[in-house]
């Protein structure tokens, strides 16, 4: 995928930077596979807001999208790739032998009418979905398994992936963006490749109006608030506001965050980098 730069007819194009949308084949989404979204905007049951900076939006719809990739040794057809409003990668619609329509996330590399696989014994080409037991080393994977048979949940968004380096014992190591080495049982499954739309970090809005699109709403600095609302507010004038931190004091800059007992801290072989 590629991104575009506008020329300033307006203001708000003078910094807009936007994808090409040239991978895409199909506008209108798979109807079976479709289910209604119901927005908060931040709300809780009482009416309260208890998220701020959240509201409004265009309305979406979501795609049930097939983290699991469980339906084994039946090869499926990739009928189109699509948009998906709900995430930053795109999704490629598959139809498998027996006529079921599924969404899988796209990988980067994938065409339209390329046959994907899943299960053991099966070729670790891009789009098919394997056991970490079955990947040779070195190789790109995403939608990563962390529990066997749960579903992919690493390395899902838009550019995103993780090398297989090494295995120990029931363990797979994966290097993953960050720079953080970890533990994943080799019962998990993995999809070979990296994720689609991996130009998505050069994209600019260009103006404000395109995240209340998104449903966003303005984003305002605590140093601007009362005493009341922000550790950081108050003073007379332009004050800076001392130490930055969170609305709840939480310092910002250097403060570690992470719990110290986390269960997942033992399963980390190299923390990432600083």
């Amino acid at each position: 995928m590629a991104v575009k730069k506008f020329k300033p007819v307006t203001p708000g194009q003078r910094q807009k930077v936007a994808g090409t949308f040239e991978e895409i084949t199909k506008s209108t989404p798979e109807k079976s596979l479709l289910r209604p979204i119901k927005r908060t905007g931040g709300r809780n049951k009482q009416g309260k807001m208890t998220m701020r900076y959240m509201g409004g939006g265009h309305k979406k719809r979501y795609r049930v999208i097939d983290f699991k990739r469980n339906k084994e040794g039946m090869p499926a057809k990739v009928k189109s790739i699509e948009y998906d409003p709900n995430r930053t990668a795109r999704i490629a619609l598959v139809v498998y032998e027996d006529g079921e329509k599924r969404y899988i996330i796209a990988p980067n590399g994938l065409k339209v009418g390329q046959t994907i696989n899943s299960g053991k014994g099966v070729s670790p080409e891009i789009g098919n979905s394997l056991y970490l037991s079955d990947i040779p080393l070195g190789t790109i994977v995403h939608n990563i398994e962390l529990q066997p048979g749960k579903g992919g949940a690493m390395a899902r968004s838009a550019g995103s992936y993780a090398q297989l380096t090494s295995r120990e014992k029931k363990y797979a190591i994966l290097k993953l963006p960050s720079g953080e080495s970890r533990m994943v049982l080799v019962t998990c499954r993995a999809t070979i490749g990296s994720t689609s739309n991996s130009d998505h970090g050069l994209e600019r809005s260009g103006k404000a109006g395109r995240s209340r699109w998104q449903g966003r709403r303005p984003r305002v600095r605590g140093v601007v608030m009362n005493p009341v609302d922000h550790p950081m507010g108050g003073g007379e004038g332009r004050a800076s506001g001392g130490h930055p931190r969170s609305r709840n004091g939480i310092p910002a800059k250097g403060f570690k965050t992470r719990a110290k007992k986390k269960t997942s801290n033992k399963y980390i072989v190299e923390k990432r980098k600083k």
